[in-house]
């Protein structure tokens, strides 16, 4: 087999949190307190924390820097005109709408232009983006290529979204039915997978030819951009920056979390350039975020995102971003560990159902998997699958699982070494060695939206 290459990390480390390990009997412990839900699991008793890249990216000393420029004025702080000068250079749209994350993004948009019985096709929506459309009465498509759901498939874009469906579900339901379409980038939700310049470009003619806005879910558009500059023929030779100008040149508009490639620990914004639409939205968001300039942030967190978004451009740190992400990937694989390829951006995602062949669906083994990490190793992963997607629907109240059942190893931004990498690696192969002793769940309560973050299960 080919020796998998250690990712050099490009930077030095200046500041360090300490981590502890905690012993299998308090982990035991903690999982029955929590009701067998990583989310209710305290974070200083997490070992290693592949949970989310959410939030959870280390700053840059500039980012540091920056904060304490924070003008902390309620209304036209300097650090809101940093942040709309970042995103219109990048972005290429009029108004830049700050917000406090990507969900409240999606929330302002969303409730500007969306009424009962809408549509809101996407490749595949993720779980805030989905339970934000389905909140106001709307149903979320996907409509991702059929090759997204075949986990061995080699096709280097598989979060494309498939033209002809779309055509077909706005024929079927009426343009007036469809206020606007969303592309996900990268696919999360589909195991983290780029969206092609050409599909883009595809997608974008179909929109223009039925009159319905085009918008993309953001939020790790620089590590789309590298993929298309590496994967796609013609554009090697083009920066990121500039591929990502291409992108956003065909759409409408974008919600972004800054959590993700804007490199911070929190925030986000709405960009447009649609007057009428924009005015909306700011009305909206005075009401629960707050003034269009600050939009539920500090002026040293908009400073922060204004430099993180550029940072997020720079090849040798997406270079190493991926590289992260295919060494933990390579490990795995090479040990037999069934996992989805091609490797993603920004996560591992391991074929839960395949891991755990003798739990069935209903017994959720994406869950039960991510129950063992933690009892085992101590390291916290995230279930996409029967949990985040599931559905109860028909008769009997039956209820439905996604195509996919998948744990999200996601690694945050800047912040493991590839020792840290390795110990997952070799935690997760041992486990996939004792896998029979992995029991299945059932939920005992949940909460009708976003069950996951809430829900309590016990062993069966």
């Amino acid at each position: 087999m080919a020796e998998i290459k250690m990712p050099l990390e490009p930077f030095r480390i200046k500041v360090v949190e300490p981590i502890r390990p905690v012993t299998r009997r308090e982990r035991e412990a903690l999982l029955k307190q929590a009701g067998y839900n990583v989310f209710s699991i305290p974070a200083d008793k997490v070992y290693i924390d592949l949970l989310t890249d959410s939030g959870t990216t280390a700053m840059s000393d500039d980012q540091w820097a920056g904060l304490m420029t924070g003008d902390e004025s309620y209304a036209g702080a300097r650090n809101y005109f940093h942040l709309e000068k970042s995103v219109q250079s990048i972005f290429g749209f009029t108004h830049v709408i700050p917000t406090h994350q990507g969900r409240a993004a999606e929330r302002v948009l969303f409730g500007s232009v969306l009424k009962k019985g809408d549509i809101v096709p996407n490749n595949i929506h993720f779980d805030t983006t989905r339970a934000n459309v389905e909140f106001l009465g709307a149903r979320a498509e996907n409509l991702v290529l059929p090759e997204a759901y075949d986990p061995v498939s080699d096709r280097p874009f598989k979060g494309d979204m498939d033209p002809d469906k779309l055509k077909k579900c706005v024929e079927s339901k009426g343009a007036k039915r469809i206020p606007l379409v969303l592309m996900t980038v990268t696919n999360n939700s589909g195991g983290g997978q780029p969206v092609s310049l050409r599909n883009i470009k595809e997608v974008s003619g179909v929109c223009a030819h039925y009159g319905i806005p085009l918008f993309f879910d953001a939020c790790r558009y620089a590590e789309n951009a590298y993929f298309i500059k590496k994967r796609e023929k013609g554009h090697d030779k083009k920066t990121v920056l500039e591929i990502a100008q291409e992108m956003f040149s065909y759409a409408d508009g974008a919600t972004m979390s800054g959590k993700k490639d804007a490199l911070v620990n929190i925030g986000g914004f709405v960009t447009l350039d649609d007057d009428g639409l924009a005015e909306k939205i700011k009305n909206l968001l005075i009401i629960s975020e707050g003034f269009p300039t600050y939009g539920g942030l500090a002026g040293r967190d908009l400073e922060a995102m204004a430099r993180g978004l550029n940072e997020a451009l720079d090849e040798t740190y997406l270079e190493h971003r991926t590289a992260q992400v295919a060494y933990l990937g390579g490990l795995l694989d090479q040990a037999g560990v069934p996992v989805f390829k091609p490797f993603g951006g920004h996560a591992i995602y391991i074929l839960a159902d395949r891991f755990l062949p003798h739990i069935p669906r209903g017994k959720y083994p994406g869950w039960a998997l991510t129950v063992s990490l933690y009892r085992e190793y101590g390291i916290r992963a995230v279930e996409i699958g029967g949990v985040m997607f599931g559905s109860k629907a028909g008769q009997g109240n039956k209820e439905i699982y996604p195509e996919l059942e998948m744990v999200r190893l996601a690694i945050p931004r800047r912040v493991y070494t590839a020792s840290h990498l390795q110990y997952v690696a070799e935690a997760i192969i041992e486990l996939h060695k004792n896998r029979d002793k992995v029991r299945g769940l059932r939920i005992v309560r949940e909460s009708p939206f976003l069950r996951h973050f809430t829900a309590r299960l016990e062993e069966v």
